[in-house]
């Protein structure tokens, strides 16, 4: 029979795990920092895993030990739900870390979401913000996945592993007002000022090299980096908006837009990005169908 994990000691590395400092945590639980060293040795060596990194004063959480302190927590959870449930409160529920570029479109971060949407016993962590930022928390673990609309550069630390999860078309969109004489692409472009990504979007990019071949100058009415305020503007009616239709998904049932146009060839791709793990977290599993494509530095 196998020799059943001691409590006791999941329990002392759950709160050195949340207190982040070894000292801190001892007092808290009322032990000397040389016991608590000693129980978290003993948890490490029935695990048979390095919990923690220990460098400069600080302890770090490893793979392996985020893993632990995920399943300790849903572990210590379950005698909490106990009482829970007799109050009539909500159960323990899994956890998922997301985190999502700060100007990606909140419609896509649904769609990539949905699958998962119905259970009740999940917990979402959502994050927004840069990609700097956010790279950074999945390399430390902090974060299960980023989602992202280019794949980033490999840089130091663990591996990045870049999946494609969807691909939009991208379309001209306008208020019925604006839109009301139709017309073709050119004649469009010619006619109505554009709200376009900014300068460091690949999308940018590759609408102007749509211009030119139709040898057409757009006049520029709004440069956004995030999709919703170019939503917002297009709404507002300063000009026809490029963007993936995901994005005005909404304002396309009620009617406030209208697609002028498709951009030939013009295509948005959104990917979710992770780090190769010993250890993932099995609720990204039904999230990634597409074949995940490595980065390399």
């Amino acid at each position: 029979m196998m020799k059943q994990l001691n409590l006791r000691h999941l329990g002392y590395f759950r709160a050195v795990a949340h207190e982040g400092n070894l000292t801190r945590a001892a007092t808290k639980l009322g032990l000397s920092q040389s016991a608590l060293s000693v129980q978290i040795r003993a948890l490490e060596d029935r695990l048979g895993h390095p919990l923690f990194e220990r460098t400069q004063r600080k302890l770090v959480l490893t793979e392996a030990g985020r893993v632990a302190l995920d399943h300790a927590d849903a572990i210590f959870a379950t005698g909490e739900e106990l009482l829970a449930t007799l109050k009539g409160e909500n159960p323990a529920r899994a956890t998922l870390r997301i985190g999502a570029l700060a100007t990606l479109s909140r419609n896509f971060q649904l769609a990539f979401l949905q699958p998962l949407l119905e259970r009740g016993d999940l917990h979402f962590v959502l994050r927004s913000g840069g990609a700097v930022e956010l790279l950074a928390e999945l390399r430390a673990l902090n974060l299960d996945v980023v989602l992202m609309d280019r794949l980033p550069a490999a840089g130091p630390g663990p591996a990045l592993v870049g999946h494609r999860v969807a691909r939009q078309r991208v379309e001209l969109f306008g208020t019925p007002k604006r839109l009301r004489e139709g017309g073709s692409l050119p004649e469009l472009l010619a006619r109505h000022p554009v709200i376009l990504p900014g300068p460091e979007s690949g999308l940018r990019a590759e609408f102007e090299a749509l211009a030119n071949r139709l040898r057409v100058v757009p006049r520029i009415a709004a440069e956004v980096d995030d999709m919703a305020m170019m939503r917002l503007l297009a709404r507002q009616d300063i000009g026809l908006a490029v963007m993936p239709a995901i994005v005005v998904r909404d304002e396309l049932r009620a009617g406030a837009l209208i697609r002028a146009t498709q951009l030939s060839g013009l295509v948005e791709t959104f990917y979710a990005v992770t780090i190769a793990r010993s250890f993932p977290n099995p609720l990204l599993r039904p999230l990634l169908k597409a074949r995940p494509t490595a980065l390399e530095g």
